[in-house]
């Protein structure tokens, strides 16, 4: 099997493998993914394994950053990795994957994060299970009563990507966040000006994006984010208004999101969870790129084995203070050094406790000191509020 960069050309036998594997919901996902996929074409970004001219197996690669504790790390997203049908149990997947992982590399990512239909094949080539999209569900009639004072408020257009990039990145940042992605302007440009009902709130310190599902018998809200309480009880209270109509809202939120303290009754939670897998590429860069607790100051010796991303394999010093972390060459391994493979390394990194990760199999050496130190410094709990 051939692997390059696909095409125009290519397009069509692309879209038909994705349909054969994922579907399409309605025409305007197929619109939508036209858009998104010309674009990875223009960029190099979307790879085809091809036997002979026939398409075989193809993933993308989205240019991307991901929020760490603070901090946006650049990340590449990998999206629609299909096979077709009759080539599935060859090994194609694994060949694309490999490509994928070293074209990661070359783009100097630090990070890599998927959707998995599937999660042999990526633990295989060092992904993870890190953290996930919850979807929450809530009744409507408990938000319309949450505003507490007004809020101005604009229907956001293309002309304000900028502007809605801006005042997401400045709420994930000073949440410490983990995990939510960032998508940069030029995506967001293409969101704000495509079809599709979906109704959208910009206030200074916080952004709404819903719709209505189920024929109109309930709301999804993809993204509500404020940096304030103020905010965040009038965008809430927004979609609350619509519970004359609707008796559930369905929410993409974080497991811990202020709305669930602020509603007066919550029985129950119902709670779907889509869950993501996380590569560390350059465990050096995406040390010292994330965000640390502020008040951590650690030192602990780590000892890595990654033989598909070898850059990432050696003795380090793992130091963080003030905030900022770093990695460095310890030379000879520490007695009491903590020892990881590249999917322990993406489930600490994500906030795995290492109790877990030492249950578990990925994680060995070290000792209580040392387990309390990693614990400090990585714990968190990882969430996105957007899928690929």
């Amino acid at each position: 099997m051939k692997i390059r960069p696909l095409h125009q050309g290519d397009l069509d036998a692309a879209a038909d493998n994705d349909f054969r594997a994922f579907s399409w919901p309605s025409a305007a996902d197929r619109e939508e993914w036209g858009h998104r996929a010309a674009r990875s074409v223009r960029d190099g970004l979307y790879l085809g394994g091809f036997d002979g001219d026939r398409l075989v197996a193809s993933a993308r690669i989205l240019d991307l950053a991901q929020w760490w504790h603070g901090r946006a790390v650049p990340m590449a997203g990998i999206a629609g990795v299909s096979v077709a049908p009759e080539d599935r149990g060859r090994g194609a997947g694994r060949r694309i994957m490999a490509a994928v992982l070293e074209r990661c590399g070359a783009l100097g990512s630090p990070l890599s994060v998927l959707f998995p239909a599937t999660t042999p094949l990526y633990r295989e080539f060092g992904w993870e299970h890190a953290g996930a999209q919850h979807v929450i569900g809530l009744a409507a009639e408990g938000l319309r009563t949450l505003a507490a004072e007004p809020v101005p408020v604009r229907r956001p257009g293309p002309q304000d990507a900028a502007e809605v990039a801006a005042v997401l990145r400045r709420v994930h940042a000073a949440a410490a966040d983990c995990g939510p992605l960032d998508w940069g302007e030029d995506e967001w440009r293409l969101r704000l000006d495509e079809p599709g009902g979906r109704f959208r709130y910009l206030a200074d310190d916080g952004f709404l994006s819903y719709r209505w599902i189920r024929d109109g018998a309930a709301l999804e809200v993809d993204k509500l984010v404020a940096g304030s309480e103020r905010t965040l009880r009038a965008l809430w209270a927004i979609v609350g208004s619509g519970s004359s109509i609707a008796r559930t809202v369905e929410v993409r939120a974080a497991p811990h999101d202020p709305v669930l303290w602020l509603v007066r009754e919550r029985p129950d939670d119902e709670v779907r969870r889509h869950p993501w897998m996380l590569r560390v590429v350059d465990a050096p860069a995406a040390v010292a790129a994330r965000g640390f607790p502020a008040g951590v100051d650690v030192s602990a010796p780590l000892v890595i084995e990654d033989p598909l991303c070898p850059g990432n394999t050696g003795s380090w010093r793992l130091t963080v203070s003030g905030g900022a972390g770093g990695l460095e060459p310890a030379g000879a391994a520490a007695e009491r050094a903590v020892r990881l493979g590249p999917r322990g390394l993406a489930a600490l990194y994500a906030g795995a406790p290492v109790g877990v990760l030492r249950r578990s199999g990925l994680l060995g050496g070290g000792d209580p000191g040392t387990d309390a130190a990693l614990g400090a410094a990585f714990g968190g709990v990882p969430f996105t509020l957007d899928a690929f």
